[in-house]
């Protein structure tokens, strides 16, 4: 279909968590993906600092905290179907609660740097690198 480009390869991502579907080809400025976060997983406590995201439930129960600071970090359930935009530089991680969460998320392109304060698989800062790794630096 003309104007149209298929996304039907979509790709997965493996994380110790649970996993990363996306959606749409790697050369444009937004990335749309989902995340399957395994019942009582979580994944990084973590910023970027040029990447925008917004998060959606679909299902399960999630737990997401945020804060501009370690200091001041506040943790919220997640509502099915609600929007949660987190800006750039603003420190957040998503908990699953007792069923796995089921996570939509639309943001800028995966460009810069993920900064990780706390990692339960002792991962390493997610740079443009490390991102074009398999895995990105976490060996299944």
């Amino acid at each position: 279909m003309k104007g149209v480009s298929d996304t039907s390869k979509d790709k997965v991502v493996l994380k110790p968590w649970g996993q990363e579907t996306i959606f749409i080809p790697r050369n444009l400025k937004y990335t749309f993906k989902m995340l399957t976060i395994k019942k009582g997983c979580r994944i990084s406590l973590q910023s970027h600092d040029k990447k925008r995201e917004t998060f959606v439930l679909v299902s399960g129960d999630a737990f997401l905290t945020t804060g501009r600071s370690l200091k001041s970090l506040r943790t919220i359930k997640m509502e099915t179907f609600r929007g949660y935009t987190i800006t750039i530089k603003t420190i957040h991680r998503i908990t699953a609660g007792e069923n796995d969460a089921i996570i939509i998320e639309g943001s800028t392109a995966e460009i810069g740097t993920t900064v990780r304060y706390q990692d339960d698989y002792n991962r390493l800062d997610e740079t443009p690198t490390l991102r074009r790794k398999r895995g990105r630096g976490w060996h299944i």
